[in-house]
Formats: C-alpha cells, sequence, structure tokens
C-alpha cells in the first residue's frame, strides 16, 4: 500500500514544509513526502531533492489545470496555494497513492497518525473541525466559535482522502470547487479552500470526522486543548496525545491568541520556542526575501489584489490572455 504525505507552498514556505516533512518522516519513515510547488525558482537557486526529506515535487504545469497562468493570476499567494490543493489530491489519487493525507506547511507532527490510517479503511475522507468542544467564556465564543462561522467549521490544513470511489468523487467536488471559487471572499460566503468542506459530510456522508483533540491543535481551540508537557515528555492536549500542532502566524499576532488561551501556563510556548529553532535551522539559502514569481509581472511591477479582481471579473472574456504575466 502506497501512502504519501503532501503540502502545497511557496519558496518562501519551504522552510516550514521542510520541518513538516521531517516530522513525518520522523513518524512516518514509511510515507512518501510530495511538496505541490506554486513557485518558479528565484535565478541560480536549484532545490536539491537529495538533501530534502521529500520524495517528488510537481508544479503547477503538472497539474493539468487548461490555461494554467491565466487561472494563477487571478489568485493571490494565500489562494493560489489553497486552490491548487484538490488538483493535487486528484492528480496523486491517480498516480496510485491508495491513502493521501495533506497538511499545511506550517504543521508540525508529535506523533503517528494511525487513527487516520484506520478510518481510511472504512471511509472516503477524514476532516477535522476547528472545535469539538463548546467554549463557555463569551470572548472565547467569538474568537473561535462565531471564527468557524466565518472561516469554516473544518480545518483544511489537514485532510485525508482514500483512493476509493466515494474518495475519489469527494476529491474531484473539492478540486472543481476550488479551480473556480477559491478566494478569500468572506462577505461573498468564500474563505478559499475551507467553507467548501462545510457542505462536504452532507454532500458525502462517507467522510469521518474525526474528533480526537491532539489532531490540528492551535491557537483557535487551545481554550479546550491545554497543552500539557509530563516529565517523562509526552505532550497532550486536552488530554490525549498531541499528534500534529498548526504553527500558524509564528509572530507575535499568533502569539497574542495563544498567551489569551495558554491560561497562563508555558507549555504552548516551549512548543513554539522549538518550532523557530527548527524553522532556523531549515532556513532557505538563496531565495529573496518575500519571494514568489507569480507575485509580479514579467517587467518586476507587483501585482495587486485589485488588478488579479479586475481580471477574475472579466475572466471569461479574457480566457484568450494565455499569460497575463506578460501583459
Amino acid at each position: 500500500m502506497r501512502i504519501a504525505c503532501f503540502t502545497s507552498a511557496s519558496y518562501s514556505y519551504l522552510d516550514r514544509a521542510r520541518v513538516l516533512f521531517e516530522t513525518v518522516r520522523k513518524f512516518h519513515p514509511e510515507w512518501e513526502n510530495w511538496l505541490c510547488l506554486v513557485d518558479e525558482e528565484p535565478e541560480n537557486f536549484v532545490l536539491d531533492l537529495g538533501v530534502e526529506d521529500i520524495d517528488r515535487v510537481v508544479k503547477l504545469e503538472g497539474l493539468e489545470i487548461k490555461e494554467p497562468l491565466a487561472w494563477a493570476f487571478e489568485h493571490d499567494v494565500v489562494e493560489l496555494c489553497t486552490a491548487v490543493k484538490g488538483a493535487m489530491l486528484c492528480h496523486m489519487l491517480e498516480q496510485g497513492i491508495d491513502k493521501v493525507v495533506y497538511l499545511d506547511p506550517d504543521i508540525a507532527l508529535f506523533g503517528r497518525l494511525d487513527e487516520v490510517l484506520a478510518l481510511l479503511d472504512q471511509h472516503s475522507a477524514v476532516l477535522t473541525p476547528h472545535q469539538i468542544d463548546p467554549d463557555i467564556d463569551r470572548a472565547a465564543i467569538i474568537d473561535n466559535e462565531i471564527g468557524s462561522l466565518k472561516y469554516g467549521i473544518f480545518n483544511l490544513g489537514f485532510v485525508a482522502v482514500s483512493n476509493t470511489a466515494p474518495g475519489i468523487a469527494f476529491a474531484r467536488w473539492w478540486r472543481d470547487r476550488l479551480l473556480e471559487f477559491c478566494f478569500d471572499d468572506i462577505a461573498n460566503g468564500l474563505f478559499t479552500d475551507q467553507k467548501w468542506c462545510n457542505h462536504a459530510p452532507v454532500f458525502f456522508p462517507e467522510i469521518a470526522i474525526l474528533r480526537h483533540r491532539g489532531y490540528n491543535v492551535a491557537s483557535w481551540n487551545l481554550s479546550q486543548r491545554p497543552i500539557r508537557i509530563a516529565f517523562d515528555g509526552k505532550i497532550t492536549a486536552g488530554g490525549d496525545p498531541l499528534k500534529f500542532f498548526h504553527f500558524t502566524k509564528v509572530t507575535h499576532v499568533g502569539e497574542t491568541m495563544l498567551a489569551r488561551y495558554a491560561g497562563g501556563r508555558s507549555e504552548v510556548f516551549e512548543l513554539m520556542h522549538w518550532y523557530k529553532n527548527r524553522l532556523k535551522s531549515k532556513a532557505v539559502e538563496g531565495v529573496p526575501p518575500g519571494w514568489w514569481h507569480y507575485g509580479t509581472y514579467s517587467d518586476g511591477r507587483a501585482i495587486s489584489k485589485e488588478e488579479r479582481a479586475a481580471y477574475r471579473r472579466l475572466r471569461l472574456n479574457q480566457r484568450h490572455l494565455a499569460n497575463p504575466f506578460a501583459v
């Protein structure tokens, strides 16, 4: 049986992807690590897979997306890195992977994901909700539960799919929605790839919802999943063994949210300290700060969100522009 983990990222997030794949290899050496690279190399930079914990790299042109440059132009970096996830998932299933696990690049594993593999023996896919326990404090309800109403009930920083007829049907449905409607447009009901999966358990009732508290732990559910580190080094979240932590926004913004729900304890900041050190050890040499090939026109001018939105509004009439980056 072939099992593979993939993430999607630009070169600016390669340090995070390296930490992710390092931890995947530690706990699941039997898995394949695939990177969906939503970028092109800067001059004189080469990604050497011989020294990476990465087995395969797939770029935009490898996903069989019609007019990929025109499609990419419609998205900013976050939108594009999420919009490719469905197409990459279908590509891997078509390549014969029996079980596919997607993880965001800013995630690190702290244990084996055997619960996911067991669920995929009986189910088409596995999703994890942002919250599995209701909050009590009013501020936490606003931050977390209302936040999930805005951004999606399920955290699509993780999804796992089996190579079965129902699993393929789910993957193709999600792919098709993301190819057409993967934008950060909360006012119109969209938040990149996540809110689509509010429909998933209804459209695909064979999907499993994993309620293990150690999966997809992050600032937005820390109020109900406090991190504890025992004397023997075992880490738990809400009493369950910690499986993976979502280190979103490794900045003062993210740490402010962690501090708000850490309950005055230091363990979650020990995890953050460890993660920052791993990022330093995986720093990317030779990539300019903030690099993203699809962030500029071919003459180097930055592309604004307004220009992308204008092109998107007119795209049905402008799809003949195979490379709007050159315009």
